[in-house]
């Protein structure tokens, strides 16, 4: 029997966080401000949603629009802020000028959220070297997921890189262990061709706001996901 996929939304305050675990959302991505991408929303906000709501948070870090770190120490204080809130889950991912992970950044960062589980998030759409930035991060305390559309165009253009790296992962390369959770520009009908081949966590932001990102997250629209990821899984025989 397959696992359930998982179905994570990007929730900014309580009433999308309640409208998308209604509609049957697995995991919240807590954020604020998409204008500049998604950025560290306040800790009232974080806790708000926590009161709110039972299924897991992963709480953004990240203090401006790009993929630069910016003030590390800063961001650090922020995390250990959260950390001391409740927060368990993080989202995260830095790179330098030249595409590469910023490895000082991350660090620092992992080891203030001691071990949680964080993803390294579509930063990874933007390195210089996908396959490298998975082996230098490879054994990173806590890393369990990359959030990727398998280009930075979005998932019509990185289709066969996501399918690519699925089969990675599942050969057990090095580099290749933390989950797949495909975002960025993912569209009902890319999941056919994405389950068939392996792929199990899926990320919606605007999907879920069929009113755009100034209205609130839809449980209906977020109940028509949940609804074609527990369809059965096309076979490829």
């Amino acid at each position: 029997m397959n696992q359930r996929a998982l179905l994570e939304v990007i929730a900014l305050g309580p009433e999308d966080a309640v409208a998308a675990q209604a509609g049957g959302a697995d995991r919240l991505e807590l954020v604020a401000d998409m204008a500049a991408d998604g950025l560290t929303p306040p800790r009232a906000t974080f806790a708000a949603i926590r009161a709110a709501v039972g299924i897991p948070l992963r709480v953004m870090l990240r203090a401006a629009d790009g993929f630069a770190a910016g003030d590390v120490d800063a961001l650090c204080a922020e995390a250990a802020a959260l950390r001391a809130e409740g927060a368990e889950e993080f989202v995260l991912g830095f790179l330098m000028p030249d595409g590469r992970p910023d490895l000082v950044a991350v660090k620092a960062l992992a080891e203030v959220i001691d071990g949680c589980r964080w993803t390294f998030h579509r930063a990874v759409d933007r390195a210089v070297d996908r396959d490298a930035l998975r082996k230098e991060l490879a054994g990173s305390a806590g890393l369990d997921t990359y959030l990727s559309a398998g280009s930075a165009d979005g998932v019509d253009a990185g289709l066969a890189v996501l399918i690519a790296e699925q089969a990675r992962t599942a050969a057990g390369e090095p580099g290749y262990a933390p989950r797949i959770l495909v975002g960025g520009g993912l569209r009902l009908d890319h999941l056919p061709e994405l389950r068939a081949a392996g792929l199990d966590a899926f990320h919606i932001g605007g999907a879920a706001r069929p009113g755009g990102w100034a209205a609130p997250v839809d449980a209906a629209a977020v109940r028509e996901w949940r609804a074609a990821l527990d369809a059965p899984v096309a076979s490829t025989a």
